[in-house]
């Protein structure tokens, strides 16, 4: 699928004049939004994708301790999880609902997508494919067998997200923000692995097809934020130094881990602050403090200058590709 506005730069093979007009009339609408909502105290409805787990999970917990910026809708996988959402949280059964944006059933996916959207000015995106032990051991490497029993990368981190943004278009989103993950430009790394088949010719290459999702939202023409976090961790936000980069370019460095709490925050703090708008970044964090620290996330970004990540580097699956891992999905089914 592509968005109008790609179709027809596609079709014709002429400038890109129509694509940067629609971009520019859809931040346009953004910015006037926000500034409106605040200048008539109205919260921000905002729909938070993934919400039953753990990243998306703070996100939407964050959101409703800020009611007077936020009205979250959160969106979960399963019935299961939404009612562990709405016991942990303290949500009211409206603000969750149910939708598996990796069901089999795109008519039904689309029309839930529809709903949850209505109304909204922002989608954060959380959903990711989650890789666990699926039993046994690997002979070369003597540890459990890693893979994706709940919905391989392609159908969950790829056909997902493109079913969100295509809902949030639809929908007139003004903003969406995606979680996504640090060593996309690295085709080889060890990510890339998990869940591969025994062929090693489908399966797993959950950073190739984040990527592909990533690069599918900037060329939509919405307002965008793509954050690339290092290494999650389930510790304490707002007790270390952020630090920002681009094309993975801090991955050498000893300090390439953030709190899940941390990133949850910059996700948040991205629909409040113009300088997140059509930006993809990555980021990490200094070591504990021991103590708070305060961000000013107003100028998070400024060490990035206008540096955005660029997805020339590294690897996107193409159309065959992704035809032959939907074809080969379709053979284990």
């Amino acid at each position: 699928l592509k968005p109008p506005c790609l179709q027809q730069h596609s079709e014709s093979g002429g400038s890109n004049s129509w694509l940067m007009a629609y971009a520019l009339l859809h931040h346009l609408a953004l910015t006037l939004g926000i500034l409106f909502a605040v200048a008539e105290g109205a919260a921000m409805r905002v729909a938070v994708s993934g919400a039953g787990g753990q990243t998306g999970g703070h996100v939407f917990r964050k959101m409703l301790a800020q009611s007077e910026l936020f009205s979250p809708v959160g969106i979960t996988r399963s019935e299961e999880s939404r009612k562990a959402l709405i016991e942990s949280s303290g949500a009211v059964p409206e603000q969750v609902v149910v939708v598996n944006v990796a069901d089999q059933d795109d008519d039904r996916t689309m029309a839930g997508l529809a709903a949850a959207l209505a109304g909204c000015a922002a989608l954060v995106i959380g959903t990711s494919a989650k890789v666990k032990p699926t039993g046994g051991t690997n002979p070369e490497t003597g540890r459990p067998n890693m893979g994706f029993p709940d919905g391989q990368p392609y159908t969950v981190d790829w056909l997902g997200q493109q079913r969100q943004i295509e809902a949030a278009r639809k929908a007139g989103v003004g903003h969406v923000v995606v979680c996504s993950s640090m060593g996309g430009t690295d085709p080889n790394h060890m990510l890339n692995r998990f869940g591969r088949s025994p062929d090693g010719k489908s399966g797993g290459g959950i950073l190739l097809w984040k990527r592909k999702a990533e690069k599918y939202l900037i060329d939509s023409g919405l307002t965008f934020t793509v954050v690339h976090p290092g290494g999650l961790l389930n510790e304490p936000g707002g007790q270390r130094e952020l630090v920002v980069g681009v094309d993975d370019q801090m991955l050498p460095e000893q300090n390439r881990s953030i709190p899940r709490e941390d990133v949850a925050e910059v996700l948040l703090q991205s629909l409040l602050h113009q300088p997140f708008q059509n930006r993809s970044f990555d980021v990490v964090s200094k070591p504990d403090t021991g103590a708070a620290v305060e961000s000013d996330f107003a100028k998070l970004l400024d060490p990035l200058d206008s540096a955005n990540c660029d997805y020339s580097i590294g690897a996107i699956p193409d159309d065959a590709a992704s035809e032959a891992e939907a074809e080969a999905l379709r053979a284990c089914l």
